[in-house]
């Protein structure tokens, strides 16, 4: 008896993904719950388990390849036979529809977006990329357009600007040496899907906010002095290594309360107040970035803020993470000071409204009541979108932050 193995919907508004590695290879024996391959889709990394025992007797769709959701990707032989794999047909591009009027104006392209079969992506990249998604014929279920479809519109858009671009640019492009590379000592290696997806992601925030950062300096001798006095006995007890990222993640949640918009977030011209307090904290992976999201952190103790940041970023590192784990966030922290870094200004996450970056922990002399001290520095900057947050406001929140770090009271455990 032969089990489909199907690209699963990893969202609600997730139709694709794309399969970035197989753990199994066809004639492989596979127990059912294991690790079968990995996808990447819009939201998050994730390995998907076989979904009975056998032997994978085929395997239908390559790596690097994306396919609609139900899409069966792989066949499981329950009784133990594997089959020859069928010739692989090549899989035709996207279908440009030839546009029967003159092009118009970017807002009658938004318009006739409108009504268009796509996922969430496809649409921001369109809004972003100027296209009109009514001049596509997608591939997917029902005529959807998807991810490929609208990727492969735009390399046929920029190769047919290649041969009418003026010659006035290209001979600029000549004299900017551009011509003169030599092949041989360049590698050019494609995106991966996680990539591309902070690419969009990143300019399409700085497209949309107006970026401020503003920078401040905390004193943290005393969150310091306790770390180090009770890391070996919260080790011992709870099981987690004590890190500086709960007591950040304790006074920005309380910071949040106390100033509301810098957790809320612009829709059109409307202001949406969060009631959520949900802190996602930025884990960096050899592959790229996520985010995951804390859920109601203010709801949460110490102990609990350090299970969940401990939790969150090994399942990110396993891809492990589920859509939901890296949903419905309303703040960011970074925290670049881990790999030396003293200070940043970093891109917010949308559609949120700030972000805040720590820096790392040094030792630096500094003048208290006229006298000189060591003391245990940070720098704390928090980028914000001007559109909404005015200074004043953001300052505030920062020095509210700034306080609770330095007067710190809190029992960890």
């Amino acid at each position: 008896m032969a089990a489909n193995v199907i690209m699963p919907q990893m969202g609600e508004s997730i139709f694709e993904g794309t399969i970035t590695r197989w753990l199994k290879k066809v004639g492989d024996s596979v127990k059912r719950d294991e690790p079968l391959f990995e996808i990447s889709t819009d939201k998050v990394d994730s390995e998907i388990p076989a979904p009975a025992s056998g032997v994978l007797s085929e395997i239908r769709v390559k790596e690097g390849e994306t396919v609609q959701i139900n899409t069966v990707v792989a066949v499981i032989d329950e009784q133990g036979r594997a089959q020859a794999p069928p010739p692989t047909e090549k899989a035709e591009g996207p279908h440009i529809a030839k546009s029967e009027a003159p092009s118009r104006a970017k807002t009658d392209k938004v318009e006739a977006t409108q009504g268009v079969r796509s996922s969430p992506l496809v649409r921001r990249i369109a809004k972003v990329e100027n296209v009109n998604l009514s001049e596509l014929e997608g591939t997917g279920l029902g005529g959807r357009i998807t991810k490929k479809d609208i990727l492969g519109y735009l390399e046929e858009r920029e190769r047919v600007a290649e041969v009418t671009r003026p010659i006035v640019q290209q001979a600029a492009e000549e004299m900017a040496g551009t011509d003169g590379i030599e092949t041989d000592r360049i590698e050019v290696v494609p995106m991966s899907v996680m990539r591309k997806s902070i690419a969009e992601h990143m300019v399409a925030s700085r497209r949309t906010a107006a970026h401020v950062t503003t920078v401040f300096e905390a004193d943290m001798t005393r969150i310091v002095s306790l770390k180090n006095q009770y890391a070996q006995e919260f080790l011992s007890q709870e099981g987690i290594k004590l890190s500086y990222m709960p007591f950040f993640i304790k006074t920005v949640s309380a910071g949040l309360k106390e100033f509301p918009v810098v957790n809320a977030s612009i829709q059109d011209t409307n202001i949406v107040y969060k009631k959520d307090i949900n802190i996602g904290v930025a884990v960096a992976l050899d592959w790229g970035l996520i985010v995951p999201v804390i859920k109601n952190a203010d709801e949460k103790s110490f102990l609990g803020l350090a299970r969940a940041s401990v939790d969150l970023a090994e399942r990110a590192r396993k891809k492990r993470l589920t859509p939901e784990d890296v949903q419905n966030g309303t703040f960011t922290i970074t925290n670049p000071g881990v790999f030396g870094s003293l200070l940043g200004a970093p891109i917010i996450n949308q559609p949120q409204v700030a972000i805040l970056c720590i820096g790392a922990i040094t030792k630096r002399p500094v003048v208290i009541n006229d006298a000189i001290a060591i003391r245990s520095m940070v720098y704390l900057t928090l980028t914000f979108d001007h559109r909404l947050i005015d200074g004043a406001v953001a300052d505030q929140f920062m020095a509210s932050i700034k306080v609770k770090l330095e007067s710190w009271e809190e029992k960890l455990f």
